[in-house]
This record gives structure tokens, sequence and C-alpha cells, in this order.
């Protein structure tokens, strides 16, 4: 029977020290470093997911040789540069199939053909044999579906409406992929004060509605949002709880090291039940394998996502102080991630003992009212707490009934994850507006939570028409240094390479206002094992890594504020002979270098 994970072209085998050896005799398993010669493929799957609604790291336009001559200057250094990841460990000695001894090492480089004598991109990956491999597969798969690491399967059309109906395990990388220690526990660190900055922007209408007026004229979508706000702040807001689960996400930098922010997500910010199973999943796997791999379990961190989520609602739920309301979550008609949703549901019974209600726009649209204190009621139930994981993208509001409810729901006494002031805070556009000058020192005063937000900002400008005629010049002449990014959430919905020049050239100024123009973060690329379906494969990757943060206030009163787990997810890029794009995003966690 043939590998499972055997390698998928000559050029890729080249990268390992298996000298005229059979595709076939061994498996190259750990992740390593290896220069940009990649394709990128934007893939977008379950709720919220694009799993790519930041920067890849690649240029998708240019051939192998032009990539290796291309420098961009854009932002005082050069995206085509050398990085230093290694595992830093020794890996144990195993045979091949021909029986010659050969060592497995997680710590050698090797010498990418853009760096330096002295610079050196990458360990060698890990031989492990086929049977080891398979061996390591049938674990993992069995382990995820036992302990609920799954989604809705696509091809079962009940999946995404019957719970329990056609399910898969979730796409997972067979073992973590390395990660920077002190980028890590910077990105933890972070969390509270991008709590904090959200919660204190979300407080300043005048700031949101000056940073948003052109965007508003430009974008349907946010100029539904804000007329929603309006009507809000006119009549006065019934609630005084704040909630806010967000997820911050960083790629690293392959030319300084640094971490720099994609985005922050404060609408459903997904994957805190999945994401934390995925890290169990890997500690299961390094401890069960470990003699054999050479890693150590204590490099993949502790991941509470799942536990620090279910905290934040239950405690919103209880400072509504009703205990006979319910906890109404806003989902798809056809969700295939429900079970990353499930997960909350149950710890949040199992620990405050609240009841769930999953409804779409529709249901509630047939079933909700307001009574004369303005309780949103589902029937007769009252509710406590609306939790949207729905309600982020256009294409949730098939009908102005649609947006009829998210007022209704706004206008009430239950708390909102989020409320619509949050959820305008999440907006490209308000991010940008953070990384200019003097604009943190208006919501943040202690000077090292501001440097220390500041440093993770990537470079972010405004297409208004506010002097920015000098980056539009330089997006379009050196477009693969750049991402064209519209107040969209859920992925899929960014522009690079060349259709960022295209684009800039195409629309008008007004409509240029629907955009921020970013830096692309070129992050290092590793080599990694993907499983998905079933099937392990060889993949180049890039990874983002997601920290949670969840913040809870009444009126003035701080009731909750903290780092709450993290989440990794890679994407595949990966070529096949005619040049297309082929790969997909999976779950992944980090192993601390």
């Amino acid at each position: 029977m043939a590998s499972l994970c055997a390698l998928q072209t000559q050029s890729w085998r080249s990268l390992c020290f298996a000298p005229a050896r059979s595709p076939h005799s061994n498996i190259f398993l750990a992740p390593f470093s290896s220069p940009l010669d990649v394709v990128p493929h934007q893939t977008k799957s379950f709720e919220r997911e694009g799993f790519w609604d930041g920067c890849s790291g690649e240029f998708p336009d240019l051939s192998s040789a032009a990539r290796r001559e291309l420098e961009i200057s854009i932002f005082g250094r050069s995206v085509v540069a050398s990085t230093r990841s290694t595992l830093g460990r020794r890996g144990p000695r195993t045979r091949g199939s021909a029986g010659v001894a050969t060592e497995a090492t997680l710590g050698g480089e090797i010498t990418s053909e853009n760096a330096s004598a002295d610079q050196k991109i990458g360990p060698l990956a890990m031989e492990l044999t086929k049977d080891l491999t398979e061996d390591i597969v049938r674990e993992a798969l069995v382990w995820a579906s036992l302990h609920g690491g799954v989604v809705g399967d696509k091809t079962n059309g009940k999946s995404g409406t019957s719970p329990g109906v056609g399910m898969v395990h979730v796409p997972l990388a067979l073992l973590p992929t390395p990660f920077p220690r002190q980028a890590f526990e910077q990105a933890l660190e972070l969390a509270t004060h991008y709590n904090t900055l959200v919660d204190r922007v979300s407080q300043d209408s005048h700031f949101l509605r000056e940073c948003l007026a052109h965007t508003r004229k430009a974008d349907s979508f946010t100029a539904k949002l804000m007329n929603i706000y309006d009507q809000i702040l006119a009549e006065g807001i019934a609630q005084d709880i704040q909630l806010g689960l967000h997820r911050s996400d960083y790629m690293l930098d392959m030319a300084t090291g640094a971490l720099l922010q994609v985005e922050m997500n404060t609408i459903s910010s997904s994957f805190a039940g999945l994401g934390a199973l995925t890290s169990q999943l890997h500690k299961y796997l390094i401890g069960r394998f470990g003699q054999d791999l050479g890693l150590n379990v204590e490099n993949v961190p502790e991941n509470s996502a799942a536990n620090d989520f279910a905290e934040g609602l239950g405690q919103a739920w209880l400072e509504y102080g009703n205990p006979n309301a319910a906890v109404l979550m806003i989902v798809h008609a056809k969700e295939t991630n429900m079970y990353d949703q499930h997960w909350l549901s149950f710890k949040l019974y199992e620990k405050y003992g609240a009841k769930v209600f999953r409804r779409t726009f529709a249901e509630v649209a047939a079933q909700a009212k307001l009574d004369e204190k303005r309780t949103l009621l589902i029937g007769e139930q009252p509710i406590a707490l609306v939790y949207f994981r729905s309600g982020y993208s256009p294409d949730d509001y098939v009908s102005d009934r649609d947006w009829d409810v998210r007022l209704l729901m706004e206008r009430s006494t239950a708390v909102k994850s989020p409320s619509i002031s949050y959820h305008l805070v999440g907006a490209k556009k308000i991010q940008q507006e953070l990384t200019k000058p003097g604009v943190l020192e208006r919501f943040l005063h202690d000077k090292d939570a501001i440097a220390k937000v500041r440093e993770s900002f990537a470079g972010l400008w405004s297409l208004e028409n506010d002097g920015g005629d000098h980056i539009l010049e330089e997006a379009v002449a050196k477009p693969e240094g750049f991402v064209l990014k519209p107040q969209r959430e859920g992925g899929g919905n960014n522009i690079y390479g060349k259709d960022v020049a295209t684009t800039i050239k195409k629309l008008n100024q007004e409509e240029l206002a629907a955009y921020v123009l970013m830096q692309r973060i070129f992050p290092t690329v590793h080599d990694s094992y993907l499983v998905r379906d079933g099937v392990c494969r060889t993949s180049k990757i890039i990874s983002e890594l997601g920290i949670f943060g969840t913040y809870l206030r009444n009126g003035e009163k701080e009731i909750l504020n903290k780092q709450a787990g993290h989440l990794v997810r890679s994407k595949v890029s990966d070529s096949d002979e005619g040049g297309v794009a082929a790969g997909y995003g999976v779950l992944d966690s980090p192993y601390l270098t």
C-alpha cells in the first residue's frame, strides 16, 4: 500500500537528506522552514473561517527566479530575507526500508539560496517510517473522533442542520508547528491591552462616527451597521453590560522577526472549542509517540480557550441577574462548524446551568419580541444574552427582515456579544485609524501598554482623500508588498498581487474609501503534514496565531479582562504542474522554541 504521506514532487524531495530512496520508503514528518518558492492558496471553510482574512506569505504572481531577484524596500527592508526557525532538538535514529540507519533530526538546518552564507533557514525534516506515520495518523483520527474534534461533512446534505449526522474529523496538522516562545508570550501579554482598547473605543461615539464617515458612504454594509448604531444612541442604550469575546490574529514577519497584527476580531471569534481540543490532541500525540519523535510535550502550551470563553458567557449571564433567562446563539442556517459552538454551549450549561437556544436570523424574526421593559423574548422565554456566531457578513442578512431583527436585539435589555459598538470597532478602518500617531494615547494611558500595542501594528493606510496619494502610487508600482482589505469578515475578501494595482486603478476616490491598504506580511514557511478527510499529505504552510481575549464590564465596573487561550491556523501553499495552487487550511497548535 502506498504511503499516506508520499512526497508529491521531486523538487520537494530534494530538500531532504534521502538520496537514492523511493519516495515511499521514508516519510518526512517534522515541519521545517523552506525558501519562499511557494504558490498561495486561499481557502474558505467553516463559519467565519476563511482561515485567512490576513496577509499570506508568498509572491503569487512571480516565477521562482523573479522571487529570488525581487527585493521590496517599501518598509525599509527586504522582504526576501532569511530567518532562523528550529525546534532545537535532535530526534532519534530510525531505519529506512533499506535497513540503513539514518539520524532523524529536528535541529539541523539547510541553507536557502536567498540567504547569505551565514544565514540559515529552518530545521531539517525528521525521517519517519511509513508504519510510524500511519500509526500517528490513525491515533490522531481516533482521538479526534472520541473527543469531539469534528465538523460537519459538506458532502452530506444534513450535516449542517442535523447534529450527529455527517460528521468528519476537523482538518488538522499532524504535529504542532514551531513558533518562537518569546513571540508567543508577547502575543499573550497583548490580549488584555487590546481588550481594554476595544472597550474604550466602543464608548467614543464621536471617534467611531468620524472614522467611519467616508466608509459609510462607500460601503453599504458599514452603512447599515451605522444606522443601527445611530438609532440605539438616539433612543438610549438599554443594557450597560458589555461582553467582548475577541481574537487578535498575528503573523511573524520573516524579515524582521516582528510579531504583527493581522486583524482584531470582535464578532464570531471562532475555534475556541476546537482550537483548544487541537492543543490537547497534539499533547496526546507527543506523549504517545514522544520517544519516536524526539519532541517534548511541555513545549506545547496549555490552551484554556473553550473554558475561558464559556466563563465569559457565564459571567455575563450571571451579571444579567435572571436565572430563568437563557442564552440565544445566532447561527447560520447550515452550519458545518456547529461542534465548535456546541463545546461552549455544553460548558456553559455544565458550569453555570444556563440554557442555550440556537436560532437563525429567520427563526428569531418569527419568534422574537420585546416586552414593555424591552426584555427580549423567544416565544415566552426571556433572553439574558445574545451571542453572535452569524451576522458578520452581508451574506448573513438576506433581507431587510434580518436587519430589523438585528435592530430588535440591539434595542433589548439582553447583553450582546458583541454589541453594535463592539462590532464596529472591529472594522478594518478602525484598525487603520488606531495606527495613526497620537490616537492610541486617546484610549490607553499606560505608556508601556501603548508601546507594546504600537509595536504590533503592521503598516496600514487609508485610501480616503487625506494625502495618501504617495502610498497609492507605491502600491500600484509594487503591488506584491500590499493587501487591499474591504470592510468584511469571514475570509476570501482580500485582494492580493497584481489585482491590488488593477483595483486601485479601477476605483474612484469614493469607492476606494471602502478599503484599507495593508502591508503584506511575509511569514516563515514551514513544511508540515496535514490531515483532511482521513488523508495525510505533505505541504508547505504558513501559520497565523490567534490570541483569544475576554472582557466584561457593567457600567463603570470592570468584571473580567483576561487572555483566554490561543489558536493556530495553518494554510497550505502548493502548486501542481499547471501552476494552480492546491491546498487547504487546518487547525494547528504552536510548538514553542
